[in-house]
């Protein structure tokens, strides 16, 4: 079929249901809503069998809806209506929820139901949740509700019950002022849980430090105690804040905007508050912790078990400045000294990783050295996962990877993904050419061809699509909350394996093969002199795609664009 996405952000998960549709050899154009005559000139273009809106904002036009059949995700159960159905669903602490496929309707998500999925809602927060648990219902009932479309005999159900378009059923917007803090009266349970429904927007609106800042995230603290309210320490970026009956580590702030001035945007906590943070002990959890340690939050960590080492990085939004890349550059040699002979990189239930870390470049005083700084860094990460030659390594995806992020997992040996896994292998859309060594490994792994397919097209690909064209290795069919488990599992039947150590060798007589035909050196001086020019140059479409990213603004110019157009 012809099938027109319709959405106010070519989003997670709008990405995701593009890229699964496609699989299935659906044609599918994206359209970004925003002006309703333009949305009615490409349907009138384009001419689809059906429209779906994975992610909208506002209400499609009348004269659409009642021409076309439009179904419309909605992230609750049936019955369930409002704009903040699951940060409600988390404020109120509920462990089951749903997702709803329903016609558009007069009534905002009271139109009949097409499919629904269900889903658990594990104590994590709002956006790791859409990505994950909300996202593969989502999918489940996009799938199926265009399965029965496709029938041409599927009837959608009215919302039963007598009082279902009563107006108790909707929810209101969940304003900040049912989201505030009381750091007196709230304990850790309650701050947390305000936290995660507010993740990771709009984020809860609060006072510190005498100024008015958005708090993104938030981690229990199991020792340190104090007076409610204050700041204690700070670790990995973080802030740590006493709460009534403890203290959470908020790992990111916004500052809030002042009418009329300039947009912000989230940064880390320490880099956030600059100058005016005061004098905090810092206060790192230890890599390896022992058996008797209480659990410590931390955003790098690693566990072994027998002859495999897990090295688990969890960034928010998946981006990695150059702090986090030098500090996880650590861990890995960490790793290395330690008796394993197969290493898991990543294994979290988010983010793999995104690459560089754009809101910090744009914060910088220097935004061009910044990016230099972190490409580098970022650079010397892959440079130590490819020249490690005495184990095997696998990258362990949970979560969705973009540009460098890509990049860094293709650096090892094996890569394997969860089953709901995004991938945006390519550079494009920011302006840049990209480094990473991916002119080494990506083509190496797909192809001269196929390489340039994905970074000139520049388009989402799901775990599946991914390993059909040899970009990944394996695909795990489980559920988030178990693909820790699970790499774990199977890292420990690879490293079991007695072709275990043949594999080792045979790796690094490769490695010395091509490093004889071309040295990793010449592909990084090759890549950092096309980004250097990226970066210095101050007209370079770089520098306002990331300023149009980081402000959440259009992209500008023919180079920007967000999303496939219809066509």
């Amino acid at each position: 079929m012809r099938i027109l996405l319709v959405a106010s952000a070519f989003n997670s998960l709008t990405q995701r249901v593009y890229a699964e549709l496609r699989d299935l050899r659906h044609t599918v154009g994206v359209h970004l809503a925003g002006d309703d005559d333009e949305l009615r000139g490409v349907l009138r273009r384009w001419a689809p069998d059906l429209v779906i809106a994975p992610m909208l904002r506002t209400a499609l036009p009348r004269d659409v809806w009642s021409a076309l059949p439009c179904l419309i995700v909605h992230p609750g159960p049936p019955g369930d209506r409002g704009p903040s159905s699951l940060d409600w669903a988390i404020h109120e602490g509920a462990a089951d929820w749903g997702v709803t496929v329903l016609q558009a309707d007069e009534v905002m998500d009271a139109g009949a139901v097409w499919a629904t999925a269900a889903c658990s809602l594990p104590t994590v927060g709002k956006s790791d949740l859409y990505r994950n648990e909300v996202s593969d219902a989502a999918v489940e009932a996009v799938l199926r509700a265009v399965e029965r479309f496709a029938t041409g005999t599927f009837t959608p159900r009215p919302q039963s019950g007598p009082d279902w378009r009563a107006p108790d059923r909707t929810r209101p917007w969940l304003r900040q002022e049912a989201r505030r803090i009381d750091w007196a009266g709230d304990g850790t349970d309650t701050v947390l849980r305000k936290l995660r429904a507010a993740d990771s927007q709009p984020g809860v609106l609060d006072d510190l430090l005498g100024a008015a800042w958005y708090l993104h995230g938030g981690h229990p603290e199991p020792v340190l105690r104090g007076r409610p309210g204050d700041l204690l320490a700070t670790r990995a970026g973080a802030v740590c804040r006493a709460t009534s009956d403890g203290a959470v580590w908020i790992p990111e702030l916004r500052r809030r905007r002042h009418p009329g001035g300039p947009a912000t945007f989230k940064l880390p906590a320490v880099v956030a508050l600059g100058d005016t943070l005061p004098a905090l002990p810092d206060l790192p959890a230890p890599l390896l912790p022992a058996r008797d340690d209480p659990p410590a939050w931390s955003d790098i960590r690693y566990r072994e078990d027998g002859p495999v080492g897990r090295l688990h990085f969890s960034f928010p939004g998946g981006a990695m400045s150059t702090g986090h890349c030098r500090r996880l550059l650590d861990a890995y040699r960490f790793a290395l000294d330690r008796p394993t002979s197969v290493l898991v990189l990543g294994g979290g239930r988010d983010f793999f990783s995104n690459g560089i870390h754009l809101n910090v470049i744009e914060a910088a005083p220097d935004p061009a050295a910044e990016s230099w700084a972190n490409i580098n860094a970022i650079d010397d990460l892959v440079e130590a996962v490819l020249t490690t030659t005495d184990r095997l390594v696998v990258a362990a995806l949970g979560g969705n990877a973009a540009a460098g992020g890509v990049m860094l997992a293709l650096a090892a040996d094996e890569v394997w993904c969860r089953r709901g896994v995004v991938l945006n292998p390519h550079y494009r859309l920011m302006g840049l050419h990209g480094s990473e060594y991916w002119t080494y490994t990506l083509p190496r792994r797909v192809g001269a061809a196929e390489a340039g397919r994905l970074t000139g097209r520049a388009l989402p690909m799901s775990a599946a699509a991914a390993l059909r064209a040899r970009l990944i290795d394996r695909v795990l069919p489980c559920a988030p909350r178990d693909f820790g488990l699970e790499t774990g599992r199977l890292a420990g039947l690879l490293a079991a394996s007695p072709t275990a150590q043949s594999r080792i060798a045979a790796k690094k007589a490769a490695r010395d093969a091509d490093e004889l035909a071309k040295p990793l050196a010449a592909y990084r001086r090759e890549e950092l002199a096309v980004m250097h020019r990226q970066f210095f140059t101050p007209e370079a479409p770089y520098h306002a795609l990331r300023a149009a990213f980081v402000g959440k603004r259009p992209a500008p110019g023919p180079g920007g664009a967000a999303a496939p157009t219809p066509g």
